[in-house]
């Protein structure tokens, strides 16, 4: 029995979740209830897609994005774990961890109630590279697709020592042109800007873009709100267990050295990540866990 045909068996929930092999051997869940529909990768965890019923698509996925062994996926809702950025000791590990990168297995598919579906996703001591990790920790991913996108990740610590680990939900969210839209929530928040060398700011209002942006803001638990007015919509972030934030778009240099956003793909995206990292990591101990978790839905302007 192939391992499409095992999952199909043991997690597949009629039409509602499915899954398949790419033609590059990468296994795809498809996702499609009543109210939204969705692709994750097992490869990374990673939710490359999700289109509440009747909207236009709220992550953005690049139409040059590919899918290959080892490779992060550009766009979708990438898992930066255990590390965000680059390691603070080695340089020569990857830069935001090795989650996005590596298998996850399927432990838990569910129909909820109220038609949303729930998928949960376990990245396990087997999967995890010793060499770059070399501690008793997993991490899980549940996410539910519906009106609502709801991402829940968990790290255990199962080890006799302490972990610090920094992570983020490194989200690209859709818009119809970055340089028409604005962020809100991050009013007053001090932030480190990654472009004028990690130099600490201050956000004075809304955010908005007209070249790269670059920002972790810290020491925030707010909301925040990607305002779309051409779309005639607005994406609301709800976050816990997250004190940072950060906010990218690479604009038009370096997304040409990136290779695969697609021809003008950075005006049709934005990153809003929700996440622990700088000042923020997260200290976890024996035998206790850490949940940072995501809401995205969709209001009307």
């Amino acid at each position: 029995m192939t391992e499409v045909t095992e999952l199909n068996k043991k997690f597949g929930i009629g039409n509602q979740l499915s899954f398949k092999k790419t033609p590059d051997k990468q296994v795809i869940a498809t996702i499609n209830n009543e109210h939204a529909s969705a692709t994750l990768a097992l490869q990374g965890g990673h939710l490359m897609t999700w289109t509440p019923t009747d909207a236009e698509p709220v992550v953005w996925l690049s139409s040059d994005a590919t899918l290959a062994p080892g490779k992060s996926i550009r766009g979708g809702v990438p898992i930066c774990w255990p590390w965000f950025g680059a390691h603070q000791t080695q340089a020569d590990f990857p830069a935001h961890g090795f989650a996005r990168t590596v298998q996850w297995q399927v432990i838990d598919t569910k129909q909820l109630p109220n038609g949303d579906t729930q998928i949960t996703l376990q990245l396990g001591t087997d999967n995890i590279p010793q060499q770059l990790w070399p501690h008793a920790t997993t991490a899980q991913c549940e996410i539910t697709i519906g009106n609502t996108l709801g991402i829940t990740l968990t790290t255990f610590n199962n080890g006799q020592d302490d972990i610090t680990i920094s992570e983020a939900l490194h989200t690209y969210f859709a818009v119809s042109d970055v340089r028409n839209i604005s962020i809100s929530g991050l009013d007053k928040c001090q932030y480190l800007d990654k472009v004028e060398g990690m130099q600490q700011k201050q956000q004075s209002g809304d955010i908005t873009f007209a070249s790269e942006v670059d920002r972790v803001y810290i020491d925030t638990e707010a909301d925040c709100v990607i305002r779309d007015p051409a779309l005639s919509r607005q994406i609301r972030i709800g976050k816990t267990g997250s004190r940072s934030t950060v906010v990218w778009n690479p604009w038009i240099e370096k997304s040409l050295q990136m290779g695969d956003m697609g021809e003008d793909g950075y005006l049709k995206m934005v990153c809003v990540e929700s996440a622990n990292a700088a000042n923020n990591q997260v200290s976890i101990a024996a035998g206790e866990q850490h949940q940072l978790a995501v809401s995205y839905q969709l209001e009307s302007i």
